[in-house]
């Protein structure tokens, strides 16, 4: 894809905006964060993984990140064609920020149902 074809980048006015552009979404965190906790994926195992997305939306998702540098597709050689995706350094870098909020949501994501009493910690 030349630049031609790429949309304008949306202009961001602070730090927090231009990190959520980036990594912002409902898939894009997941995405993220499953890449850090498995290593390199294939497009099928990360679709089982993150059910229900669908196959556009995925690839619609790894393209963007790919594109920000977060993470990198390797192609092999290979009939069929194998293509893993795994994080860039500029995507391991965004370690420190994914590990929590991965382990909040793990921690959540079974317990937020309806007339369920969450406990609040300092």
């Amino acid at each position: 894809m030349n630049s031609d074809d790429k949309s304008p980048k949306k202009t961001v006015h602070n730090p927090t905006e231009a990190t959520l552009e980036r990594i912002g979404g409902k898939w894009k965190t997941a995405i993220l964060c499953l890449l850090a906790e498995q290593g390199a994926l294939r497009n099928g195992e990360m679709m089982r993984m993150l059910s229900p997305i669908t196959q556009k939306m995925l690839t619609q998702q790894l393209r963007e990140l790919e594109e920000d540098e977060l993470i990198f597709r390797t192609v092999f050689p290979e009939v069929p064609a194998k293509v893993v995706y795994e994080l860039t350094d500029s995507g391991w870098s965004l370690r420190t920020v994914l590990d929590p909020l991965c382990e909040w949501g793990k921690r959540f994501v079974n317990t937020d149902k309806p007339g369920h009493k969450h406990l609040h910690q300092p």
